[in-house]
């Protein structure tokens, strides 16, 4: 496996060096008319960065192989601040065509921290998995720098516990956890100083496309290099629905509280299904700015893929899983042939209502929004990760719920099922109901907060409740 990443990273590498030609753009820092901010990126990757990846050199093993995977993110980061110092502010659809090899390659580095969770080293792996969408910051706007802050902090939930651990060990593994963080707290120096609402694109030069090349300035003397190929196509999504795939690219990145804050009260007079007179006033119901559509690819093998850029949903049977993907407002899906070996399976549906009948093995909820649902009975568990709003209620029988990467839930539980465990990590706004004779339920909330003391044999953790 080690070996496919290695080779995925120099894929992305060969990309961005074809997004920027020539040796002085993406190599050389002191190539003649490299922008100042390149030059000081430079300088972090001379100074920080170089020292995170000697050190983890020396701690070897997982350690050393994330750091050249973050090395790799960084120098795609560079390749586009390359770029971005040479070309005006492309259209939407062409930059998230240029954020690609950046969002591809937190992806390589979070993945292998998934990949990898026995390692003695799982620490650090996270520290650096958890912040590695920093990177992200070239797509965020107006406020990066807090962005990487909140990145930062991220990273020393878990560098506190290598120090902790390390202490008075091993300096090494303290001199690590310095060079690390300080990678991100000068890069949002860096921030501050040239890109504080943005990233700073040329007011002059070509207007920035999906394969636009650093114009390229060789070091004197040496023969321009031979054009290289030309990029690969952008995969069909990427170029269809443009400011989507860009929001989607980051979207995992960024699932903190801010992200629904931009966000209007639509009321039901707004709603077209709730008020028909709307659909037939011939102005466009939406408001906003209108969203830029793709250019079509000029020569496009398969054309009836780019028009449906949004994935289909999906309410079907494989084999001994039942596939629920993609709903949208779908305020009545219902399984009922079920079978004790099934599984459910239930994948970015939103302000959806489920519900499954009878009698099966295990559902997962995974990357939902206001998603309900309702089921009889689960043998095994019922798994909810990653998703926002939800409700769960069970009728029957379920031994155990377990509640990942969640904020917002509500676990109603029937007269039969209140021995159910719920185990919860990482997720916030929790509530289980607990029916009363009446029929009503009472709301208990999953206690967010610990206090650890040592007591001298071993760390005793209890539950604090949240003054106020």
């Amino acid at each position: 496996a080690m070996e496919r990443l290695v080779e995925r990273l120099e894929k992305a590498v060969e990309r961005l060096e074809s997004v920027c030609q020539g040796p002085g753009m993406c190599g050389d820092g002191s190539a003649k008319g490299v922008a100042q901010y390149v030059q000081a990126f430079d300088a972090l990757l001379a100074g920080p960065v170089a020292e995170y990846i000697k050190i983890s050199k020396d701690v070897g093993g997982d350690v050393q192989k994330h750091a050249e995977m973050v090395h790799a993110g960084l120098m795609s980061e560079r390749a586009l601040l390359v770029v971005a110092s040479q070309h005006q502010q492309p259209a939407e659809n062409a930059f998230s065509a240029l954020l690609k090899p950046i969002s591809e390659q937190i992806q390589v580095v979070q993945n292998f921290r998934e990949k990898n969770r026995g390692s003695k080293l799982f620490n650090h792996l996270s520290a650096v998995s958890e912040s590695i969408p920093a990177l992200g910051w070239v797509a965020m706007a107006p406020k990066p720098g807090p962005y990487v802050k909140e990145m930062t902090d991220a990273a020393m939930f878990y560098t506190n516990r290598i120090l902790k651990e390390y202490k008075d060990v091993d300096k090494k593994q303290v001199d690590w956890v310095k060079a690390y963080l300080s990678i991100w707290t000068e890069l949002q120096a860096y921030i501050k100083e040239y890109h504080t609402t943005g990233l700073t694109w040329s007011k002059t030069g070509p207007v920035a496309t999906e394969g636009a090349k650093a114009a390229p300035s060789a070091p004197a003397g040496a023969a321009p290099p031979p054009p290289g190929p030309p990029p690969p196509p952008a995969p069909v999504s990427s170029s269809t629905d443009d400011s989507a795939s860009r929001s989607a690219l980051f979207a995992q990145i960024n699932r903190g509280e801010g992200i629904t804050s931009g966000l209007r009260h639509v009321s039901d007079d707004m709603k077209t299904h709730k008020n028909p007179a709307l659909k037939n006033q011939g102005g466009p119901v939406r408001s906003g700015p209108k969203p830029f559509t793709a250019p079509k690819p000029a020569c496009n093998a398969n054309p009836s893929q780019t028009t449906s850029p949004k994935a289909p949903p999906l309410l079907e049977l494989e084999g001994k899983k039942w596939r629920v993907e993609n709903q949208e407002n779908a305020t009545n899906l219902v399984i009922s042939d079920t079978e004790l070996k099934q599984v459910a399976y239930v994948f970015k549906c939103t302000n959806s209502t489920l519900q499954i009948k009878g009698k099966i093995n295990s559902i997962t909820l995974d990357n939902c929004k206001k998603l309900g649902l309702v089921f009889d009975d689960v043998v095994g568990i019922v798994e909810i990760i990653n998703s926002r709003d939800v409700k769960v209620q069970v009728m029957g029988k379920v031994p155990t719920i377990s509640i990942n990467k969640t904020d917002g839930c509500h676990v109603y539980l029937s007269q039969s099922s209140l021995d159910c465990e719920i185990v919860s990590a990482k997720s916030s706004e929790m509530n289980v109901l607990i029916p009363t004779e009446g029929g009503d339920f009472t709301e208990f909330p999953v206690p967010e907060q610990f206090k650890t003391v040592w007591n001298g044999q071993k760390l005793v953790t209890t539950v604090t409740e949240i003054a106020g």
